[in-house]
């Protein structure tokens, strides 16, 4: 029987390649080898399973609650209606907090608002006016507080504005030259956060557990000395975002308050506490707010204010990671991987980069030929 000639119609195709091994004596190749599997292996052991822990399962969306409360109280002028105390109910919106509170630091009263017809305020462009021309009935004052009435009248003695229909007298707009409530520095901000990593079927609080029921009225956050008191100091809070209270307080500004759970669930529970972090996300920040009442005539009355202060908007984050072994085989299956890499390249070095790359290409690459078989083999 005759052996197929090579180079036949299927040429290369049928063709079959087994690995050949070969020693070399090249230590520059021997050198990058072993450099390599040290790295593969650093890589390994010291990114894989020590950073990102490549042998455990992980839970990246937990779901969390957070509960607010804001502590203290403060006295300060309220336009006509004198001093007034604020505490909690007045100065934090909403009373009960959850993961966006707002704290009052400063606000601009303006007292027995009724309705009616009074001048613009000149501060108002639309509203200037040298006759009454320039104030058509029934037309809004643009970014103003009423209609026109169609009237031109005097503001004071250097102004004339559109005479309006609406709360009078108009807002008031002179901003104090620091805040009202300056004391707000010294309240306190209690955060309770509840997660739960629905993965491993794990809860976690932040506050801590204890039996002392006066406890959290006398402790403050502290990273160091007291990290399970979740009870801030507002001023402590602002500092820790790069601002300083009076600067921040006086035009309101918005702060975000980031915890950070990261827990290992193959070490106790104990261990898994989070993390806060203070940033300052916006400066100024205000809003308008009334209150209604009936005056001795039977009129519909209110006080208005507009109230400057620090919203702080409260984001939870965290994974939890436990022991499991799908990702663990995975992670070792990878590390194997990139050894059989190491040795790919530096046979591209020895066939390719290398001054003997020829003589090492047919050391390595060595044709095997049949010839045809004699008459005593068939």
């Amino acid at each position: 029987m005759t052996g197929a000639a090579p180079g036949g119609p299927c040429g290369g195709l049928l063709d079959y390649k087994t690995a050949k091994f070969a020693l070399t004596r090249n230590r520059r190749v021997g050198l990058l080898h072993r450099l390599l599997q040290l790295g593969v292996l650093g890589y390994l052991l010291g990114w894989v399973l020590l950073v990102r822990k490549g042998y455990q399962d992980t839970d990246p969306a937990p779901r969390a609650a957070v509960v607010t409360k804001l502590k203290g109280a403060a006295v300060a002028e309220v336009g006509g209606a004198g001093r007034r105390l604020w505490d909690a109910a007045d100065y934090a919106r909403p009373p009960q907090g959850e993961n966006v509170l707002f704290l009052v630091t400063n606000f601009i009263a303006t007292a027995k608002q009724a309705q009616g017809t009074c001048p613009e305020s000149p501060s108002v462009l639309d509203a200037v006016c040298t006759e009454d021309a320039d104030c058509p009935v029934g037309n809004p004052v643009v970014r103003g507080n009423g209609i026109k009435t169609g009237k031109c009248v005097m503001f004071n003695t250097t102004h004339s504005t559109c005479e309006i229909y609406g709360w009078c007298p108009v807002e008031n707009n002179t901003l104090p030259r620091k805040p009202l409530l300056a004391e707000a520095e010294n309240f306190t901000l209690f955060i309770k956060n509840t997660i739960h990593f629905t993965k491993f079927n794990f809860s976690k609080c932040n506050t801590l557990q204890t039996n002392d029921p006066t406890y959290f009225k006398s402790c403050t956050y502290d990273p160091f000395f007291n990290p399970s008191c979740p009870v801030f100091r507002v001023r402590d809070m602002v500092e820790a975002a790069g601002e300083t209270f009076g600067d921040l307080a006086l035009l309101g500004g918005s702060i975000g308050v980031r915890i950070e759970w990261d827990c290992d669930l193959d070490h106790p529970a104990a261990q898994c506490q989070p993390q806060y972090s203070f940033s300052l996300q916006d400066r100024r920040y205000n809003f308008r707010t009334a209150s209604y009442y009936w005056d001795s005539q039977r009129q519909l009355c209110r006080n208005l204010l507009k109230l400057y202060g620090i919203r702080f908007d409260i984001s939870v984050h965290g994974q939890a990671g436990k022991f499991s072994i799908i990702p663990a085989a995975v992670s070792f299956g990878t590390g194997i991987a990139f050894f059989g890499a190491a040795t790919v390249v530096c046979d591209l070095v020895l066939l390719y980069l290398d001054a003997k790359a020829d003589f090492y290409w047919k050391e390595k690459f060595e044709e095997v030929r049949m010839g045809p078989l004699r008459r005593d083999e068939v």
